[in-house]
């Protein structure tokens, strides 16, 4: 009687979910700044600041349920790629933690761990993230041998029955990158990335390095995976008209920290973060977006170097910002069904 209990609660237990997660880097250790540094260092003189620490990524709770597709959005810097690196096990969180599959993400660092490849990753450009000694058929046969220990006939025919599933021509398989366009590189990255049947594929920004002609066949066949295959998506972009058509929920990144998540229907039609509203408010085909009109943050964001804990992150360049702005930073907070905000007055 026990039995069915259990696969209830599997069934309805989230696939991964970050507690308090948090990835800070030392300013002056060599490869910490990233994107930033260039920046930074001429606006902040972090030559100065040696010993400082810089909060790429800041008590982030959230959780993902087995088939949903979750749209992770915010501007450049705010912290979205460290996180897609922190779930994939690239880097080590600096407090909190990763369950996936109810099990800590720490714990699955061991090759003989099935878990550990229940989570791989679609790079942002395809012609990088390709080895270029690597034909087409090598790059997806690569963790097959490795993982699923196949050879001769029987791999042969996965790596076929995979390039069928993200539509690639075989006869294309013996190519090197050099010699594949940018969407049919884009395919050997998918169908490298699926190949070990994962449960969770991370998409950092898959199409931004793609012709706009190519964009929106490889967004249509990353859904059509999703659905024939019963995979679970963290879609990290900066484009929310891609949020809008292909996922569930969104969560918006600022400065490190969640500061708004939801359904993508509440979100969209009642933002209630003064961030999201700026975002949205600037996709043009939502010009008349709640609000009316173009929202302007101006003004810079904040240094994530040792950041004022009481401080709002938005603070400075908020239309609605107040005294309580810069003396409380608000806590991520319920403000509807499944929605929260972190702002006082959402």
């Amino acid at each position: 009687m026990s039995q069915p209990a259990a696969t209830d609660a599997s069934a309805t237990a989230p696939l991964i979910s970050a507690e308090a997660l948090s990835r800070h880097f030392q300013v002056g250790a060599p490869g910490t700044l990233g994107r930033w540094g260039a920046r930074l260092r001429a606006r902040d003189g972090v030559e100065a600041r040696v010993g400082s620490w810089l909060h790429a990524v800041d008590d982030v709770s959230f959780e993902i349920r087995r088939g949903e597709s979750v749209g992770l959005v915010g501007e450049s810097g705010c912290g979205k790629s460290t996180l897609a690196r922190l779930l994939t096990n690239l880097i080590a969180p600096t407090a909190g933690r990763i369950l996936f599959e109810g099990r800590d993400l720490r714990d699955l660092h061991a090759l003989d761990s099935p878990q550990r490849f229940g989570i791989q990753q679609v790079f942002q450009d395809p012609t990088d993230s390709l080895n270029p000694r690597f034909s087409a058929f090598d790059a997806i046969a690569d963790p097959l041998r490795r993982i699923k220990k196949l050879r001769g006939a029987a791999l042969a025919t996965r790596v076929g029955e995979l390039a069928d599933q993200v539509a690639l021509p075989r006869a294309l398989l013996s190519r090197f990158p050099h010699q594949l366009s940018g969407g049919q590189k884009a395919r050997v990255g998918i169908a490298r990335a699926i190949a070990t049947s994962p449960a969770l594929l991370v998409l950092d920004e898959p199409t931004s390095a793609l012709d706009v002609s190519v964009q929106a066949v490889i967004l249509q066949l990353l859904d059509d995976l999703r659905r024939r295959l019963g995979m679970t998506y963290l879609f990290v972009t900066h484009d929310l008209s891609v949020v809008k058509l292909l996922c569930d929920r969104v969560i918006v990144m600022y400065l490190g920290r969640v500061v708004e998540s939801g359904p993508v229907d509440t979100v969209f039609e009642r933002p209630a973060h003064p961030y999201t509203r700026g975002l949205l408010s600037a996709i043009p085909s939502e010009a008349g977006a709640p609000g009316g009109g173009r929202i302007r943050l101006d003004g810079e964001p904040k240094s994530p170097i040792d950041p004022d804990p009481n401080v709002c992150g938005l603070d400075g360049r908020c239309p609605s910002s107040t005294d309580r702005c810069r003396t409380e930073r608000p806590a991520l907070r319920e403000v509807g069904a499944a929605h929260q905000a972190a702002c006082h007055f959402a």
